[in-house]
């Protein structure tokens, strides 16, 4: 079969996050060297923290890529541990802008269901994050903001035409390299972040190996 393409993406900075530790997790993923993705296509991309990026920019990766698969990671900042998010729900808040100063003007994202699931695999991306030792739970609320609305878009685009599989994993704030642990963030490091997103990366090469085949 031809080599699986996988696309992973991160996030920008943004107002209240100046450090967003998924731009280098994603550089660390992309640039992994490892026997087992060597015939792995592995292309990155970092959104900016607005929607008109994400309703631009996704559509023009898949094009230009045409993954098989999509691992994104976002910034869950209140939280210490590593979310696998199960779903994307149809809601996007009013209460503040993106980072672009672009308010929306109503709560939905689509005229359609309340949520739509990612699927099964996200349970055995749970189970490769434990294996690391981290803290990994799942989640079923992805927020209502940036991170929220790209799963709902990715998840629209999987089908025969797109990806097969998509996932969104919402990472805690680390400390900024150099630097101590200020109040309110992970004592996750960057490190222990990577392995947990190698072994998640792994899993889904594995993942749309499968996929792949079913659908041939």
């Amino acid at each position: 079969m031809a080599n699986p393409r996988i696309l992973i993406t991160g996030f920008e900075p943004f107002p209240g996050a100046p450090y967003n530790p998924t731009q280098p997790l994603v550089a660390r993923l992309t640039h992994l060297r490892r026997p087992a993705l060597a015939e792995v296509e592995l292309t990155s991309h970092i959104f900016p923290v607005t929607y008109g990026a994400v309703d631009r920019q996704l559509p023009e990766l898949l094009g230009q890529y045409r993954p098989q698969a999509l691992l994104m990671f976002g910034l869950a900042a209140r939280t210490s541990w590593v979310r696998i998010e199960t779903r994307a729900r149809n809601a996007v808040t009013m209460l503040w802008p993106d980072a672009g100063h672009t308010r929306v003007r109503r709560g939905t994202i689509a005229g359609t269901a309340d949520a739509m699931t990612f699927g099964p695999h996200t349970a055995k991306l749970l189970r490769a994050a434990l294996a690391t030792g981290v803290d990994a739970r799942p989640s079923r609320n992805a927020g209502s903001y940036l991170c929220n609305y790209l799963s709902w878009r990715a998840i629209e685009s999987v089908g025969s035409k797109g990806p097969r599989l998509a996932a969104f994993i919402h990472v805690p704030l680390l400390a900024r390299p150099g630097t101590s642990w200020p109040r309110g963030t992970s004592r996750l490091t960057l490190e222990e972040l990577v392995d947990a997103g190698e072994a998640m990366l792994m899993e889904m090469v594995k993942l749309t190996r499968a996929a792949v085949r079913e659908g041939s």
